[in-house]
């Protein structure tokens, strides 16, 4: 079946509602940005009214219900809208519910799933469109999911509300929700913490995740047309679990590395695969690793001053040229 990441993200959650009676949303604006994300989401009030809570805008009391219900056996999932508004709800998504586990010797756990957009979508401007993975990637006991493909949105946000067991970050690109891929859901679903081989290449490999896999991908296109150069694509899924085993693999076998991180440079999630990479791969590097990241400035309203920032696939591709025209 052909759908959009939306309507895929929806197909989870009529599933695990199906599924598992304990399943309950809190949030009505799931997939709101996209058209066939909201016709698609509209029929689940009515088949099941009881269990999709309209909430208010009050970020940290929906969290904090979720907390809350998630300890007392339930599994909700929690829109928490825009990514830049889980600052809102920063103490339950954060300081709370990643704890809990640990403060109860183990006792009790907490599998809670935030559903929040993220990215630079056009026009959000500074306060609008936050990647807050990079923040959240400094708290233990938090796992962030990021898919790139409708498919593995389908699989890996099914796998948060009925399996997780632990507060999941479920983080979706505004720009993905209208990509469209036919959908197996026959298929085994991807180990969650395993990184996807997206394109095979020899001469360097580009790292990606969300919405910079297709970009990525595009590159690795330009680079092979123009200059004969094959990049290899990995794309990473999830940054925790982080599937180290398969990027530093890819990177030794390569000698080359290219992050492409939407996260402005200065400690974003681009910072942590560098590390790893520098720790773990050091051996076998070629040229430095290098990161493709946004600018450490505010993201402008303005499309024009904002295009000037975005990852693009130009710009991976102007990374790996580097790398592979490296000298020591």
């Amino acid at each position: 079946m052909k759908l959009t990441y939306a309507q895929a993200l929806v197909r989870a959650i009529r599933d695990a509602l199906v599924a598992d009676p304990k399943v309950f949303l809190i949030g009505s604006g799931f997939v709101a940005l996209s058209t066939n994300g909201r016709a698609a989401f509209a029929p689940l009030f009515q088949e099941f009214e009881d269990r999709v809570i309209a909430a208010p805008v009050s970020e940290l009391g929906i969290a904090g219900a979720g907390t809350g219900a998630a300890l007392s056996g339930s599994r909700p999932l929690v829109d928490l809208g825009s990514g830049s508004f889980t600052f809102q709800a920063w103490a339950q998504v954060v300081n709370e519910a990643p704890n809990i586990h640990y403060m109860t010797g183990g006792q009790a756990s907490v599998p809670v799933t935030w559903y929040a957009l993220v990215g630079i979508r056009g026009s959000g401007a500074a306060q609008h469109s936050h990647r807050v993975q990079s923040m959240l990637g400094n708290v233990p006991g938090l796992q962030i999911l990021l898919p790139a493909t409708p498919s593995d949105a389908y699989q890996m946000l099914k796998w948060a509300m009925l399996e997780s067991n632990n507060p999941t970050a479920f983080l979706t690109h505004s720009l993905l929700l209208d990509d469209e891929e036919e959908i197996d859901f026959a298929r085994l679903a991807p180990a969650i913490g395993k990184a996807r081989v997206a394109r095979s290449g020899g001469d360097a490999t580009i790292v990606a995740y969300s919405v910079t896999v297709g970009r990525a991908l595009a590159a690795a296109e330009l680079l092979a047309s123009r200059h004969g150069i094959s990049a290899e694509v990995i794309d990473m899924r999830s940054l925790y679990p982080l599937d180290r085993e398969t990027l530093v693999g890819s990177v030794i076998r390569t000698g080359r590395a290219v992050i492409a991180d939407e996260c402005h440079l200065r400690f974003g999630a681009g910072a942590e695969l560098a590390a790893v990479l520098a720790e773990e791969a050091f051996a076998g590097l070629k040229a430095p690793v290098r990161r493709v990241a946004t600018p450490d400035a505010p993201i402008p309203y303005s499309p024009v001053l904002e295009s000037a920032l975005v990852v693009t696939p130009e710009k991976i591709a102007e990374g790996v040229l580097a790398v592979c025209n490296y000298k020591v």
